[in-house]
């Protein structure tokens, strides 16, 4: 009787998740961050110092704090879209000092927010944030197929086969790389902006499919994830999403 007991007192406990986790899932900051908090010293479980960011934790149960100052079971979620301007870093912090995106929220009245998916330094345009992560895991999950929208200036002007062979695609350092679709926008004497979409997301894919085909990049300019579109956003401007964008891009949607 009393091994029965503790069995159905063992089954009715949360389960317990690593600390960093339970603090990223509340919306307080990332998971690197939340680790490097905890392991200065920073994080009590229960009124008790933790430097372990793996410490088994009940996310509804256990009380934590940073600092002293309660965190909260859960920030209210928070969705925004960003104009990205070319020259920020995709990061929260920069080891070589680079401003990163997050210069366009000081002054903001934003809880932690981190970023949903990447662009890199040189790319601009439509970049969510979010501290929402299980939404950010399923809008950036591969099985998600949402469709990314791209305007891109090349240092050339394309012909059908090339636009062709983007989407056939080619092997690039043991990767295969290929588009969704891509158009011809309008072209100069040398130069032209393409339209490409992609509908799966990996490491400077476009820049480095182009250059397979020896085609250089001179701008790249995200304007659409899934239905929700930079519009008339200004550069290293942002706004909220609307109800409609952010159950546009849940799972099942």
């Amino acid at each position: 009787m009393r091994r029965a007991g503790r069995e159905r007192q063992g089954a009715s406990r949360q389960p317990r998740h690593g600390l960093a986790r339970v603090l990223s899932k509340r919306g307080i900051c990332s998971r690197s961050q939340a680790a490097a908090l905890i392991v200065a010293g920073r994080v009590s479980v229960n009124g008790t110092l933790v430097r372990d960011p793996e410490w088994p934790t009940d996310a509804q149960a256990d009380r934590l704090a940073i600092d002293g100052a309660a965190v909260a079971a859960a920030a209210p979620a928070v969705y925004v879209a960003l104009n990205k301007p070319r020259g920020l870093v995709t990061s929260a912090a920069d080891e070589q000092g680079r401003p990163t995106v997050y210069t366009v929220f000081d002054g903001a009245d934003l809880p932690w927010i981190g970023p949903v998916g990447r662009l890199d330094r040189a790319s601009e345009g439509l970049l969510l944030f979010t501290n929402d992560t299980a939404w950010a895991a399923a809008v950036t999950a591969p099985s998600s197929h949402l469709d990314k929208t791209y305007h891109v200036q090349v240092d050339r002007v394309p012909d059908g086969a090339l636009l062709a062979a983007l989407t056939d695609g080619t092997d690039v350092d043991g990767e295969r790389l290929a588009v969704k679709a891509a158009t011809l926008l309008r072209s100069g004497r040398r130069n032209a902006w393409l339209e490409i979409v992609l509908d799966e997301g990996r490491n400077r894919q476009i820049r480095r499919l182009l250059a397979a085909f020896e085609v250089g990049v001179l701008r790249l300019v995200r304007i659409a994830i899934g239905p929700v579109q930079l519009g008339e956003l200004p550069k290293g401007g942002w706004r909220h999403l609307s109800d409609a964008e952010v159950a546009a891009l849940r799972p099942g949607r």
